[in-house]
């Protein structure tokens, strides 16, 4: 049996008697997040009445993300040219590198203007109950990066939940013994909050007050 999209089947029905084109639209849509069967129809409309070169930006827009946008081979970060724009700053200071999980993550960190440093994306976090081991992630692209030489210090900013914390010990772990100096956020983040839904000042007072790790 196929996979049961929240919504979907709702779409369905409501789109009974509607143009095949137009019922398909409003059927992806609903398989986008926090877009349900009204929304889907409400912008399926809104892109029928738009003009061409609108509706077609946008499906031009998307095109190009699946086409153009890849991984940095060094830092993870989502790119077009690799490595990225960060990672080839000759005014980042490359001593310094910030762990997210996420590239989302290292946007909004970025939105601060308080990190001088360079990143590593982890693609995601230690989640045993999803089967999401460390090796997943790209950890052992950060031992090795560490390894390499030229790291003083590592800030692992990842989420403050259990996840996210399962995961900040586990790299601590595997970096403590190459001497490298660790520290997390200052918990200006509450705990089981997300670095997604943070507020550029409780970002920055993380950042600031950020703490080594023992």
């Amino acid at each position: 049996m196929g996979e049961v999209i929240a919504g979907v089947g709702i779409v369905s029905e409501a789109t009974r008697g509607l143009p095949e084109s137009m019922a398909r639209l409003m059927e992806e849509l609903a398989r986008l997040p926090g877009i349900g069967p009204r929304s889907a129809e409400r912008v399926a409309f809104h892109l029928l009445r738009a003009s061409s070169e609108q509706a077609l930006a946008l499906a031009d827009a998307i095109r190009d993300i699946k086409a153009k946008l890849r991984h940095c081979s060094q830092c993870f970060n989502l790119t077009e040219d690799d490595p990225c724009a960060i990672c080839r700053d000759p005014r980042r200071d490359t001593s310094f590198v910030v762990v997210v999980e996420q590239p989302k993550d290292l946007m909004l960190l970025e939105q601060t203007g308080l990190i001088q440093g360079v990143y590593h994306v982890l693609m995601g976090r230690i989640a045993p109950l999803e089967n999401i081991g460390p090796g997943d992630l790209t950890i052992d692209a950060l031992v090795a990066r560490v390894r390499r030489g030229g790291v003083r210090e590592v800030l692992v900013a990842t989420n403050p939940t259990v996840e996210g914390d399962g995961t900040a010990l586990y790299i601590q772990t595997v970096l403590e013994p190459l001497g490298v100096k660790l520290s997390r956020l200052a918990r200006g983040l509450a705990v089981g909050s997300q670095v997604e839904y943070a507020s550029r000042a409780m970002l920055e007072a993380a950042i600031k007050g950020r703490t080594s790790i023992p």
